[in-house]
This record gives C-alpha cells, sequence and structure tokens, in this order.
C-alpha cells in the first residue's frame, strides 16, 4: 500500500487546460464515489481549485498509473492527452508535496493562506463521501497542524504580496490608528474590494466608495457598512478623506491638481495618503508635488512587494526544514502501524492463555485446594506459558549466530545490564 498524487497545476498547464478537468462542487460527490469504486483505491481525497487539481489516493502499490487513466475518462480527455501537463507523486513524495502545498509553498502567490481552506474543504468533502479512510484522514489531519506550525514559526505570511494589501498595509504605517481614518476608494473593481475587505478588517473608521456604476459601488459599501456615491459626488467627498485609494479602467485621470488643492483647504492642510494602483494612472502625477499629500503609485508598490516576497522566500527555507522533519514524524507514525497486528495478535494470545488458566484456578478453588498454592501455581504456569516460545526463539538464534533477535529481545524488555 501506499500514497500517490496526482495532479496540475499553474505551474504544468494553462487555464484552458485547467477548466477541463476541474471539478465543481456539483460533480465532486460522484466523482469521488466514482474514484473509490475503482478496484486499487482504498482512500481518496480530491483538490479542485481555479490553480490546481489534485487526486491524493492510498492505493495498492503498483496501481498509481490506473488513476492516470481514470482522470482522462472521468473527464472525456482523449488517453494520454494530459500526461504533459500531469505531475505524479508516491510515497515520501506524496507526502512532502502535501504538505508544502498547505503550508502555501507551492501557490501562485508564495506563502498565501487560502489553500489550507481549501484543502480544509476538499477533506471535509472527502469526508462526506466517505472516501476518506485511516491513512489519508491522519495525512490530512498532520498537514494541517504543519501548516499551522509554519505559520506559526516563520515568516511566511507576515509580508503582504498583493498590490491591494501592499497598499493597506503602508496606509498603516502613516495612520498608526485606522479606526480614526476615512478612506475614499475609487472604482469598485475586483482591486478596490480586496483593498476595502483589507481595511473594514483592519477596522478603519470609514468607508466611502466612489464608481462610476452607482449600483456596483452600494452593493460593496453594503458589504462592509461603507456609504456609496457617484465619481461626480467624489469631489464634494474628497475633503473628508484621509486614504484615498484609486483603481479604475478609466482612460484618463479623473483626479487632478486643482480638485485636490480644493479638498487641502477644507481639511486645513491635514495630510491624505494617496495610492494610484491604476495603469493608465487615475491621479495626475502633479498631485504629488503637493504639499501635504502623499501619493503613490503601483511601480512604488512593487518595491514594498518585491521585498515582502524577498522575506517570504527565506521564511520559505525555514518551512522545508519544519516540512522535511514533519514527513519524518509522520513516517514514524506510518512505522508504529505495522507493529499493531502484531501487538493485537500477542495480546489476544496472551489473553486466550491468561482465561484457560483463570477457569482451571477457578476449578481448583472448587475443589478447596488453598488459596495460595493456587495462586502460586496460576502466576507459574502463566509465565512460563508466556515466555516459552521467546525462550525457544532466543536459544535457537544462539545456535543460528543471529545476534539481532538478542539485542531486539534486550530492547524489548528493556534490559540494559545483564550480569
Amino acid at each position: 500500500m501506499q500514497f500517490v498524487t496526482y495532479g496540475i497545476n499553474h505551474n504544468t498547464a494553462p487555464v484552458s487546460i485547467r477548466e477541463n478537468i476541474a471539478f465543481n462542487a456539483d460533480v465532486l460527490p460522484a466523482a469521488l464515489a466514482s474514484l473509490k469504486q475503482q478496484p486499487y483505491v482504498l482512500e481518496a481525497v480530491i483538490l479542485s481549485t481555479c490553480n490546481r487539481t489534485e487526486i491524493y489516493c492510498y492505493i495498492d502499490d503498483d496501481c498509481q498509473f490506473l488513476i492516470n487513466k481514470w482522470l482522462h475518462e472521468f473527464h472525456l480527455q482523449a488517453e494520454d492527452s494530459l500526461n504533459e501537463h500531469l505531475y505524479c507523486h508516491q510515497g515520501n513524495d506524496a507526502m512532502r508535496h502535501l504538505l508544502r502545498v498547505a503550508c502555501g509553498l507551492d501557490s501562485m502567490v508564495l506563502g498565501e493562506s487560502q489553500i489550507l481552506g481549501q484543502i480544509k474543504t476538499a477533506y471535509s468533502d472527502a469526508l462526506n463521501a466517505e472516501t476518506l479512510g485511516k491513512m489519508l484522514g491522519r495525512l490530512f489531519q498532520h498537514a494541517f497542524t504543519v501548516a499551522k506550525q509554519v505559520r506559526t514559526d516563520t515568516a511566511i505570511g507576515d509580508s503582504p504580496v498583493s498590490v491591494a494589501f501592499a497598499a493597506v498595509s503602508l496606509a498603516k504605517q502613516i495612520f498608526t490608528n485606522l479606526a480614526d481614518s476615512t478612506a475614499l476608494l475609487i472604482g469598485a473593481g475586483e482591486t478596490i474590494e480586496l483593498v476595502a475587505r483589507h481595511l473594514h478588517d483592519n477596522g478603519v473608521g470609514r468607508i466611502i466608495i466612489a464608481n462610476r456604476t452607482i449600483e456596483r459601488a452600494h452593493d460593496l459599501a453594503k458589504q462592509l457598512g461603507g456609504y456609496a456615491i457617484s465619481l461626480s459626488e467624489m469631489p464634494n467627498h474628497l475633503a473628508e478623506a484621509d486614504i484615498v485609494i484609486s483603481s479604475t479602467a478609466s482612460q484618463l485621470p479623473i483626479l487632478g491638481k486643482g480638485t485636490v488643492e480644493r479638498a487641502l483647504k477644507k481639511r486645513k492642510r491635514r495630510p491624505i495618503f494617496m495610492v494610484d494602483i491604476a495603469v493608465p494612472r487615475d491621479i495626475e502625477p502633479e498631485v504629488g508635488n503637493l504639499e501635504d499629500i502623499y501619493l503613490y503609485c503601483v511601480d512604488d508598490l512593487q518595491g514594498i512587494i518585491e521585498e515582502n516576497l524577498q522575506s517570504r522566500r527565506e521564511a520559505a527555507v525555514q518551512a522545508e526544514e519544519i516540512i522535511d522533519n514533519q514527513v519524518e514524524h509522520f513516517l514514524a507514525w506510518l512505522r508504529t502501524q505495522d507493529a499493531v497486528p502484531v501487538i493485537r495478535a500477542i495480546r489476544e494470545k496472551a489473553e486466550l492463555e491468561s482465561e484457560h488458566l483463570l477457569e482451571k484456578a477457578k476449578k481448583q478453588l472448587e475443589q478447596g485446594l488453598p488459596v495460595e498454592a493456587v495462586l502460586n501455581d496460576l502466576a507459574r504456569t502463566l509465565t512460563n506459558k508466556l515466555l516459552h516460545e521467546p525462550s525457544r526463539q532466543l536459544r535457537q538464534s544462539g545456535f543460528d549466530t543471529d545476534n539481532n533477535l538478542i539485542e531486539a529481545a534486550r530492547s524489548l524488555f528493556n534490559i540494559k545490564d545483564l550480569p
């Protein structure tokens, strides 16, 4: 038996290929059931995200290639058509791969944490589909523990590496208490939505969202307890803003020097922190020359992002060391599983012997034999019964010059010093 992983991800295939073998929520239960029905698959988990599709299985040793065949057939792909994009990990490599994925070391954005939640969802889906057993279940639980350790013991997730997160991080450096600040967000696309959520999560006092389509601004503002305005209203609210972050698809600047000067007068020269994420730029570059304006563009943020990425790369080296150590820990647990049936057999044999001798002792007591004599006979006979075969094997090992068995017995019975 062994662990095996078949997968495809952002490094091995473009989205046009990845989307062909994705498992959406509607098809996933049927896919898990189909996979578990394969005679060689003992346990299975399917992880499917926008950046990867991976199949984790515990299987018969020589059947890993059949998962490739099943994957092609399930998604109606021509035989072997995906082979150049697929990777396969077996045994220790499959374990290590899951731990690396859970820790964000195999993600498009190094160290991102979203993947751990996606793996936990995949685990729950397999649990509900009854395709998760003792071995994969233990491996995934171990992966969750290791991911938590890596997050705690390294700086893998500490530094922002997205434009949205970097912008908010910079705002936090300038405004020590965001709860006292008002943020004006211009636009309502994906980047501004991320900025808004980061600001909200960091406790910003107030959010105003200005957008060309007021309905979209309202939808986003409602989710975050903010206030929506149209772009035409934006100049009237600019003086309220301590933080301005803009990201629209406009081909021309939408915030000029004159508008900002008027806002500064109303603010009585209280400074404004501005981030222009848009390309082409939303805020005229001349705005940055104004006193009390701190204007950053997307290129300024890239410097922060690259610096933080380097910090994550350094943390990733530490994370890899933790993972190597934890793979060994899991292998140690696997080795203990080999001993379980032997321990069970030893205990069952011992219990049978003790039950037999106990019945004999009860009959002797019923016959009126002295209690002390019965107990002494019970103890002596049970000891002889349990140790007869081990003793015989050890004596035989002496004739066979098998010192390994003798050393094993010393370790097994914790015999340190011999007379």
